[in-house]
């Protein structure tokens, strides 16, 4: 059961909880519908409370958040976990899974590993990711553990990938091009008239023997958007990307990893930065991009750790 605690500041002395909590704690009003549902869910020093009773100077509120209802089936899938609290945990996600349980992926995912590394310490919850990768996208990854936490960071957070493109590259550049699904059943996608509009923010970071390592920040979130873009827009697939025409003689799988990720944690309101460096496909190619890639997530670990 997570308890959330707040002391009412003397400014907001008399107004109502309901106001209280929506403004200066940041609940959204769906989650204050819930808390009015759960027993003792809001108290002030002790005291139940509603909503539109008025708040006190000095008084302590105490939230008490709705459990969860919906696990998912628990698979005991080895995960790296970069970082846990009560609130948010961060996973370094392995390619070759899935993020959410769907049609032929029912107990192999990252939800379903989740399930399982709650289970093993007698807790449960639901899975909710904020920012999603793909089953063969390597990198950080992270998940709310409650309503409230996922409220408050929706679409709050920022990210670095890093690719590397079959072609070399110089500077940096934006790619602003609509992605619809084709028109042959699956999950593919491509650049065409009445996509959605996608935009990809890229730069060089390091070139050799016809491959470029890019960084790339998405300025818009739709599916497979960096490997649509570099594939249609550019004529540059990723490496080890065979559904949009990049070559698997050196990687089996996109080179595309998730490496940098930053936000204001929901409950303590700190500035928190993580990165990863396991981007495979770097090893494979040699020192010197591995030493151009850690360069670069060093850079952008620091920007996103000091952005206001």
């Amino acid at each position: 059961m997570r308890k959330l605690t707040y002391i009412v500041p003397p400014d907001k002395d008399g107004i109502c909880v309901g106001r209280f909590l929506r403004g200066h704690c940041q609940v959204s009003s769906r989650m204050v519908t819930k808390l009015k549902r759960v027993p003792n869910g809001i108290t002030m020093d002790s005291v139940h409370i509603r909503t539109i009773d008025p708040v006190r100077a000095g008084g302590e509120i105490v939230l008490i958040l709705p459990e969860d209802e919906r696990p998912a089936l628990s698979t005991d899938i080895p995960i790296d976990v970069v970082f846990e609290d009560d609130d948010v945990i961060i996973i370094d996600k392995q390619a070759g899974l899935p993020v959410h349980p769907t049609r032929g992926h029912f107990d192999d995912t990252l939800a379903n590993a989740y399930a399982a590394h709650l289970e093993k310490r007698g807790e449960k919850g639901t899975f909710r990711p904020i920012n999603r990768l793909d089953r063969d996208t390597t990198g950080l990854l992270l998940a709310c553990k409650n309503a409230y936490s996922c409220s408050r960071l929706h679409g709050h957070f920022d990210k670095r990938y890093y690719a590397v493109c079959q072609g070399e590259l110089e500077g940096s550049g934006t790619i602003d091009a609509p992605i619809r699904r084709c028109a042959e059943p699956g999950i593919k996608r491509e650049v065409g008239e009445g996509g959605q509009r996608a935009v990809t923010h890229w730069k060089a970071v390091y070139s050799r023997d016809g491959l470029t390592l890019l960084e790339i920040e998405l300025g818009t979130g739709r599916t497979h958007q960096i490997r649509t873009h570099f594939s249609c827009c550019m004529n540059m697939p990723l490496i080890g990307d065979d559904m949009y025409g990049g070559s698997t003689d050196i990687i089996k799988t996109q080179a595309l990893h998730c490496a940098v990720l930053g936000f204001t944690h929901p409950v303590t309101d700190e500035r928190v930065c993580f990165s990863s460096d396991k981007f495979s496909a770097l090893y494979i190619l040699g020192d010197d991009f591995v030493s151009a890639y850690l360069a670069a997530v060093k850079e952008a670990e620091e920007i996103i750790k000091n952005k206001a």
